[in-house]
């Protein structure tokens, strides 16, 4: 099995179940990480052999610039689009992590992960 990970990716988007929220916008991280039986041989030096993780990069780039009231729905978007792009994948996590959230307090961030595992 082999792991790709993209960690940290920043995005300015405007999700949020209040108005406010989708009007005035706010940083996200998104985080995936999928893993896969790797096909070929590795030392072909082939990206065709692995996962890119420019395309995981443009497809939660993607996703972000769509509004949604809630980070679980554009977070299982991002999945569904890794999933149809990558159909060989043996477990997929997306993480997204909303910073700053408004609560009234200090709140570093609010955030969902969803996995998928392939049965």
């Amino acid at each position: 099995m082999m792991k790709i990970t993209l960690h940290g990716a920043v995005f300015f988007a405007y999700h949020g179940f209040y108005p406010e929220e989708q009007k005035l916008g706010n940083c996200f991280i998104v985080d995936i990480e999928v893993e896969f039986a790797h096909k070929g041989n590795i030392n072909e030096d082939e990206l065709a052999n692995t996962v890119n993780y420019e395309k995981l990069y443009e497809i939660a780039d993607e996703q972000m610039k769509h509004t949604r009231k809630l980070i679980e729905t554009v977070a299982q978007e991002i999945m569904d689009d890794i999933k149809n792009e990558y159909p060989d994948l043996q477990t997929i996590q997306v993480a997204i992590k909303k910073m700053n959230p408004p609560l009234g307090h200090k709140v570093e961030y609010a955030g969902v992960t969803l996995n998928y595992n392939k049965a």
